[in-house]
């Protein structure tokens, strides 16, 4: 028999302190001779802007592959295994000892900005006014469709170099996507692009049975990005133009 969680009386009604979890992503295989050449390339990274995206999207990758195969290990569906640097509390990107790093130190460090500027994604995000949709979603005036969902696991596949999944994904994603937006929009470019992807969803099916073999070729990757780009721009475009 489960026993029932003990409930206490909160004591005051304040916020408690949030738990905050540190990780240090290490280039273990890009070792510097001395501590004036780890200097010098730690002050050449910063003082370019896309060099510093380029390090934080490395790390950032390495540490959702973490979180994806945590999540596949322990069989555990509720698992976010998906972060985006904008969702840290703090980004820097340094230097130091192996002992250093590994403890989560630096010998030198440089706080670095990933809630500011205008990246594609926070351009993308504010496009599609997300806090509004949520609302509707809540309130029951407006619903998910079901491509919506598998073609955003399709897109977090690929960018995460998941690519037999994303195709996996794609395929079924495509599918509801044809049926739930067909008419969704009286649109010149809407039709178009439902055209597009009738017309090549073979393609599509083609990369999901490779995907069940083995690894996708550089043509069947290519085509699951370019189909998923414009399955995403069909989502884009009907959101937008309903308001």
């Amino acid at each position: 028999m489960r026993r029932r969680r003990r409930v206490r009386q909160l004591e005051s009604s304040d916020p408690e302190p949030v738990t905050l979890t540190r990780v240090t992503a290490i280039r273990a295989f890009a070792k510097f001779a001395d501590a004036e050449e780890a200097g010098r390339w730690l002050d050449e990274a910063c003082e370019a802007e896309d060099t510093v995206d380029v390090l934080v999207a490395d790390a950032m990758a390495l540490l959702n592959r973490a979180l994806h195969a945590q999540a596949v290990a322990a069989a555990n569906p509720s698992s976010r295994s998906e972060l985006a640097a904008e969702d840290a509390e703090r980004v820097a990107i340094g230097y130091g000892s192996g002992e250093e790093t590994a403890a989560g130190r630096f010998t030198d460090a440089r706080r670095v900005d990933v809630h500011g500027g205008s990246s594609k994604r926070r351009r993308r995000e504010e496009e599609l006014r997300p806090q509004e949709r949520v609302a509707g979603v809540l309130t029951g005036r407006e619903r998910l469709d079901a491509c919506e969902t598998l073609l955003l696991r399709a897109r977090a596949d690929l960018d995460a170099g998941r690519d037999r999944e994303a195709a996996l994904q794609l395929r079924v994603g495509l599918e509801a996507l044809l049926v739930e937006l067909k008419d969704a929009v009286a649109d010149p470019g809407h039709e178009e692009d439902i055209g597009i992807l009738n017309e090549r969803k073979s393609e599509v099916g083609a990369a999901a049975n490779a995907a069940l073999k083995g690894d996708l070729d550089a043509g069947q990757r290519h085509n699951v990005e370019e189909l998923l780009q414009i399955s995403e721009r069909v989502l884009r475009r009907r959101r937008v133009l309903r308001g």
